[in-house]
């Protein structure tokens, strides 16, 4: 793509060569701004379904207590909230029939039905269960594979931070962070940087959010203490006839 032009080093044989120092500057620039994010209580949501990228991104997002889609990116997953909590829903629901034996109400060939059902559900949403809202920021692996995610979290506005490879549009993402989204080695590295920023932004936020707890415990505790009644004063002595 020409857009990537000015992150291009060189060429060689036909092969764009990245300009790793930019790679680097915008590396620390996305990892700045996803930290701000979630130190603030925040989330991000990992975005990678290609086969090469799916375990990296599962793995990073877990690390770092994010939620992520790592199968087929469903139409509507951030424009159409409502479906996924349908399916979301479902699955619980599942799960309880599982637990308290009340699937046992069907016959064999429904049990196994409604457990097929379970796996797609997890299969397709596992990573976004405890999703409720719209995430504050999406990553993405590779911007041309996940053209429909970019193009909700752009109708949405949610900002956007991505691995460019050569042949992409850095202009459709917010933080674009220029690198080859095909090499493993190169997705591992770059998805780990990120995911020790959130994960250092994420244990700041909750020493603070657990310290403000606590404050608001102590005083609630001490507004409800009882006041302690004042000591009777000292008889008088009496006077010497």
């Amino acid at each position: 793509n020409p857009k990537m032009k000015p992150f291009i080093f060189d060429q060689r044989n036909g092969i764009h060569i990245i300009d790793l120092s930019q790679t680097v500057k915008q590396l620390e620039a996305a990892c700045d701004y996803l930290a701000g994010i979630v130190r603030n209580g925040g989330t991000v949501l990992f975005v990678g379904t290609k086969k090469q990228a799916q375990l990296a991104v599962k793995e990073a997002a877990t690390a770092c207590g994010q939620p992520f889609v790592t199968e087929r990116w469903l139409g509507g997953t951030l424009t159409n909230l409502k479906t996924i909590r349908r399916s979301i829903k479902r699955l619980r629901e599942i799960q309880r029939m599982e637990e308290d034996g009340s699937i046992n109400a069907y016959v064999k060939q429904e049990q196994s039905s409604i457990r097929r059902e379970a796996a797609r559900i997890q299969k397709n949403i596992g990573g976004i269960l405890d999703v409720d809202k719209i995430p504050d920021a999406m990553f993405v692996v590779d911007v041309k594979r996940e053209h429909n995610a970019v193009a909700e979290a752009r109708r949405l506005k949610v900002p956007l931070v991505a691995i460019t490879d050569t042949n992409c549009d850095p202009t459709l993402v917010d933080y674009p962070i220029a690198g080859n989204d095909d090499a493993i080695r190169s997705v591992r590295l770059i998805i780990g940087t990120l995911a020790q920023a959130i994960t250092q932004a994420r244990a700041e936020y909750e020493a603070k959010y657990g310290r403000k707890a606590k404050e608001a415990e102590a005083e609630a505790t001490t507004e409800a203490a009882p006041a302690t009644p004042a000591e009777p004063a000292p008889a008088a002595a009496p006077v010497a006839g």
